[in-house]
This record gives C-alpha cells, sequence and structure tokens, in this order.
C-alpha cells in the first residue's frame, strides 16, 4: 500500500544539520556567507539533499504577506525608453519571482490613478518613473506599498529608494563636444514638461555654458513631439543672431529640428549641428543620423527593480541584501557622436537661402 510521506519542513532540515531554522533559511538562499560557518552551511545542503527538502514559495510569501508583484508606473507607454525601461525591470523581477504590473499615466505626466481597488493590498512596491511622488499619492494611501523613483530628485521624495541617471552629466558632454567643435552660439529646444529630468538638463545647459563664458542659451518650449519640435527650432533658427547649434531635451525634438532646418533652406550639420537626448531608435533613422545622449534605460529598470527588492528585504527583517537598500544610485550616461554635429560655419547662413 503507497502511503503520502509529510513533507520535508525547514525545521526538520534543522534538526538533521544541528542548527537554526534560521540558519537552514540563510544557506538555503545563499545569504549565510559572514553569518554561518562553512561547515554549518554544507551541513544543511546535505540534511536537504538527504530528505529531499525544497523550499515552499507559496508558504513564504504568506508568512511575509507578499503577493510578488509590483507596478510599474510610466508617464507613456509609447516611449520606446519606456519600454526599454519595463524590459529592465521585468528581467530582474522573473529572476526574483516577481510578476510586474505595467501602468501607463492617462495623462502622460502627471496624477497615477489606482489601478486596483487598494494598491497596498494588491501590491507589493511601486517603481515610478519621471513623475512627482504627489502624483502617487493614491497608491501610497497609509505609507504603503514601498515606493522607488526613477529620474526624481530624491529630496523631492519620500521613496524608500531612488534611482538616477546621470542626466547633468550627459548635458555637461554635450556642451563640451560643441565648444570643443567651435559653436558659441546655442539655442535650447526644451521639453516643455514639468519634470525633474528636464530642470537638471536646463540648470546643466545653462551653467556649461556660463562657465565657458558665453551667452546663456535661449530656450524654446516645445511638447514631446516631432511637431512641435520643429515649430521652436524654427523660432530658434529665424532669430537674430541665429544659433550654431540646438541643443534638444529629447530625440524627438531633435528630429524636429532636423525638419526645421531643411524647411528653412539650411543643412545639417554644415549651417546648423543638432544634438539629442536618449539615443532612441530614431536618432539612427535620421539622416545624417543624430549626435545625441545614451540613458540606460534598461539599466534603469534593472536599478530599480532590485532596488525595490532591497527595500522589502529590508522591511521583512530578513537583511538579504548586505547593508540594506542603498538610498540613490546614479547610472552613467555617455554621448555618442554621429553626423549631426561639426564645427559652425565661418559664414552663416541665412534661413531661406544660402
Amino acid at each position: 500500500m503507497i502511503t503520502d510521506r509529510p513533507r520535508p519542513t525547514s525545521r526538520d532540515v534543522a534538526r538533521v544539520a544541528g542548527v537554526s531554522q534560521a540558519a537552514v533559511s540563510l544557506v538555503l538562499r545563499d545569504k549565510w556567507r559572514g553569518r554561518v560557518s562553512p561547515g554549518k552551511a554544507e551541513a544543511v545542503r546535505a540534511a536537504a539533499r538527504e530528505l529531499g527538502y525544497r523550499p515552499n514559495p507559496a508558504a513564504r510569501n504568506l508568512r511575509l504577506g507578499r503577493t510578488r508583484t509590483a507596478l510599474l508606473v510610466v508617464p507613456a507607454l509609447t516611449n520606446e525608453f519606456f519600454a526599454r525601461l519595463h524590459a529592465g525591470t521585468a528581467r530582474v523581477a522573473a529572476e526574483h519571482g516577481f510578476g510586474v504590473v505595467l501602468y501607463p499615466s492617462p495623462e502622460g505626466v502627471g496624477p497615477a490613478r489606482d489601478p486596483f481597488g487598494s494598491a497596498s493590498a494588491a501590491l507589493d512596491g511601486v517603481i515610478a518613473s519621471s513623475m512627482a511622488a504627489e502624483a502617487l499619492a493614491a497608491l501610497r494611501a497609509g505609507g504603503d506599498p514601498p515606493l522607488v523613483m526613477l529620474d526624481s530628485e530624491p529630496e523631492r521624495t519620500r521613496a524608500a529608494a531612488t534611482v538616477n541617471l546621470d542626466i547633468a552629466d550627459g548635458m555637461r558632454q554635450v556642451v563640451a563636444h560643441l565648444l570643443g567643435l567651435g559653436h558659441r552660439r546655442l539655442a535650447h529646444i526644451a521639453a516643455d514638461v514639468a519634470s525633474w529630468t528636464f530642470e537638471v538638463r536646463a540648470k546643466a545647459l545653462a551653467g556649461s555654458v556660463r562657465a565657458a563664458g558665453c551667452e546663456p542659451p535661449p530656450a524654446r518650449a516645445a511638447a514631446l513631439t516631432v511637431a512641435d519640435g520643429m515649430r521652436a527650432a524654427v523660432e530658434a533658427l529665424t532669430a537674430d543672431p541665429r544659433p550654431t547649434a540646438l541643443v534638444c531635451d529629447d530625440d524627438l525634438l531633435a528630429a524636429g529640428a532636423c525638419k526645421a532646418a531643411r524647411r528653412l533652406g539650411l543643412r545639417v550639420p554644415e549651417d546648423v549641428s543638432v544634438t539629442g537626448f536618449d539615443d532612441l531608435s530614431l536618432a539612427t533613422a535620421l539622416e545624417p543620423e543624430l549626435t545625441t545622449v545614451r540613458l540606460p534605460a534598461e539599466e534603469a529598470g534593472a536599478a530599480g527593480m532590485r532596488a525595490l527588492l532591497a527595500v522589502l528585504d529590508a522591511e521583512s527583517g530578513e537583511n538579504v541584501t548586505p547593508g540594506g537598500p542603498a538610498e540613490t544610485t546614479t547610472l552613467p550616461v555617455t554621448l555618442t557622436v554621429r553626423g549631426s554635429t561639426a564645427p559652425p560655419p565661418k559664414t552663416p547662413a541665412r534661413p531661406g537661402g544660402r
């Protein structure tokens, strides 16, 4: 007659190995170094093999009150940057047995409505990109669930952790490149979005130009579309004196700037240089290809998910991440120089004809 054998528990493993249940947990999660001796760690592994023990994720989740679900709030699902960010988030989440619910804010950049009856009951944590902390108030009633902000000033949020791209350094790289080519008259095609990341770009651009002893670059505000980028660039290129380089907050705006130059009979880069920000696929679809700052979106998403996991580990008291969660992580960015930038013309061309 076949009888069901009781499933071995961590208590059984601890008894056979002669250690505590806490030690069993650390060893089987490979977090034992510095906490459990190598001899005891091997004893735990041997006992687990002997008993045929396998951890029960469902029981652990129930004990910790976990759903193993994170919410990723992004401003716009149609933007390639956020698609890449989601890919990085989902990859790390899957490695740790988590699922990711993707939730684009309906207004683009603005308040994000709670997609659940109660976010704190359905989610372990929230990762939010490029929006103010107050936009997420509905998702964090009572202080839960934990929030990790991406691309946000830590002092402005009550987030448990922040992951930023080094936006200021990216803009400084753009200015250094253009000044090195000989440009002294720049104009800023600025994203008309109330967001920390675009504030940083404007401040870094103005500060770098001022430090070089050049005139502050005039700014033309534009919505994040090719059409509005073209409108703003036409305004900049028909001003007197005409700038020799357009510094754009985003690749879409830069594409509009290139169209504006052509509409005005100007050549890129012979008559005017154009730079972007993001390094979207669009950057290499343009002719000439766009000089732009590459933002590691997938890496940012991955870092955001790791930060959330660290916060959850710290809150559970398991201390899975040595040293606890980092408050702020900053990822480097790189300038990719392509064909849309060149030295300024010796004789400036007039819009509408040379």
